[in-house]
């Protein structure tokens, strides 16, 4: 009888880029580091296999087409099979919130997967292009959790997604204002009042 082959370890983001995009002082990528977990009786059971990070698409070669991250994870997630009769919960956590020409799509993915939730935690909140305070109710209009990354979210990453070889994460400085300043922008954003 053959041995099982090892399993391939995943690829993991080096820390300058999870500094570079993930920090205070981001750059304009954006990067989506996702896990899927099932639910199993009352409990949430992670599914180690369908952990891993993207980003967007064709922002450094012309030639390419551009694809934001969250679908080019929607590109990604038929290919699993996950079974309709259980419930999934995906979690994103994500360099920039969603912009709104992404809305539709991701609203309309939910609908279409009711056995799917969806927990979007963002470094920060994207607010370049017009309409961006709509979509961001609209995908909290179709299920989607939002807010923003705490330290302990930012912890998460540093030991699930990035090649740390180690070290313990070390906090930014600056960072519980950033933190708190997003966390009460999405707020007044998710429930519509202003500053």
């Amino acid at each position: 009888m053959a041995d099982n082959p090892a399993p391939r370890a995943r690829p993991l983001m080096d820390i300058a880029t999870f500094e570079d995009n993930f920090g205070v002082k981001p750059e304009r990528k954006t990067y989506l580091c996702y896990e899927v977990e099932v639910l199993e009786g009352d409990t949430w059971a992670p599914m180690e296999e369908r952990q891993g990070f993207l980003r967007n698409q064709g922002a450094d070669t012309p030639r390419e087409p551009r694809r934001h991250a969250e679908l080019c994870f929607l590109d990604l997630f038929p290919s699993w099979g996950l079974d309709r009769g259980k419930q999934y919960r995906l979690t994103w956590y994500v360099s920039w919130s969603p912009r709104p020409d992404c809305a539709p799509e991701l609203a309309a993915f939910l609908r279409e997967n009711s056995h799917v939730s969806l927990r979007i935690f963002a470094a920060r909140i994207y607010t370049k292009v017009s309409g961006y305070e709509r979509g961001l109710r609209d995908l909290r209009d179709a299920g989607a959790q939002l807010a923003i990354m705490t330290l302990e979210e930012l912890q998460h990453c540093w030991e699930t997604f990035v090649d740390n070889q180690g070290q313990a994460f070390e906090p930014w400085s600056e960072l519980d204002e950033h933190i708190r300043a997003h966390s009460q922008e999405l707020e007044n954003i998710l429930w519509n009042r202003r500053n």
